[in-house]
């Protein structure tokens, strides 16, 4: 298993959780999505490489930003 980890902007509520949650899970790949508030991120655990374009898609998807450097 492989795990990536992304800064995302916006999230404030276990309803943005869910909803972050709800639409990374349909990435191609992912296992299992873990979102820490507190830290603003999203942690994706996958069965290998996951696309970070799609990731970020689905953050935006579900009303977020992923932050990049």
């Amino acid at each position: 298993m492989m795990s990536h980890t992304y800064t995302v902007k916006g999230m404030t509520c276990d309803h943005c959780a869910r909803s972050v949650t709800e639409e990374v899970s349909k990435v191609a790949g992912a296992v299992e999505v873990t979102v820490d508030l507190k830290a603003g991120e999203v942690t994706v655990t996958s069965t290998g490489p996951v696309d970070d374009q799609a990731v970020a898609e689905a953050v935006e998807e579900a009303g977020y930003e992923v932050v990049t450097a």
